[in-house]
């Protein structure tokens, strides 16, 4: 997280019991990746406890870089896609589908250029005021546009989705996004991860009523 190491290792216990919670009330084959979400944040939150103790007492220089690249695996890389595909996975109104799967190829894209980006070019992670900083030279003229499509595929599908209640999440990730990029800009990919993590205990929430949810969806459907 990016305050300090307890707090990204007492965020990481949380979700990780969230996770345990969510998996326990899912009965449906098609939330698994959904419901998998507070579960792989806790692992990006656990990645992000190491570094800061690896940033503070340097000389642990491969674990400083196996926790900077696994926290930008989830944080550039996963979740673009995941997100989009998770909620496909669980739509069951064909129309929206199909713009759905138009996400998710956006998202597979900002994925794909991503991995490109920490392949190529060089991460460094800073603790700045009392934040986790990833300092790199990622090409500087496609970084708004790469954020914007990242925007999209991550909170646009929350709100195409015809699951009860998943606009409630979208909504809370989008507060996050808005309150992160004006306060804590520079520390952007480190922060909004981290409200996004807090956030999705409301996927706890989702999956719970998903059985009824996905009743009513096949009427529509059928009407």
């Amino acid at each position: 997280m990016c305050f300090s190491a307890g707090a990204s290792f007492a965020g990481g216990t949380l979700l990780s019991a969230v996770g345990i919670a969510t998996a326990k009330k899912m009965k449906n084959p098609s939330l698994k990746l959904f419901a998998a979400i507070p579960g792989l944040f806790a692992i990006q939150q656990f990645s992000e406890g190491i570094l800061w103790l690896t940033l503070k007492s340097g000389g642990y220089d491969r674990l400083q870089s196996a926790a900077t690249y696994t926290f930008l695996l989830f944080a550039l890389i996963i979740w673009p896609t995941l997100i989009p595909l998770a909620v496909l996975k669980m739509e069951e109104l064909k129309s929206r589908r199909k713009l759905l799967k138009a996400l998710l190829g956006t998202g597979i894209l900002v994925s794909a250029y991503y991995t490109f980006c920490l392949v190529t070019f060089n991460v460094e992670p800073q603790i700045r005021d009392s934040h986790i900083q990833y300092v790199n030279n990622f090409p500087e003229k496609f970084s708004l546009p790469a954020f914007g499509l990242y925007v999209i595929a991550t909170i646009v599908p929350l709100f195409i989705s015809s699951i009860r209640k998943m606009y409630l999440f979208g909504v809370l990730v989008f507060i996050s996004c808005l309150i992160t990029g004006v306060f804590y800009k520079e520390y952007l990919t480190s922060v909004w991860c981290f409200f996004a993590a807090l956030i999705s205990v409301v996927i706890y929430y989702i999956v719970s009523l998903y059985p009824e949810e996905k009743e009513s969806c096949q009427l529509k459907t059928q009407l």
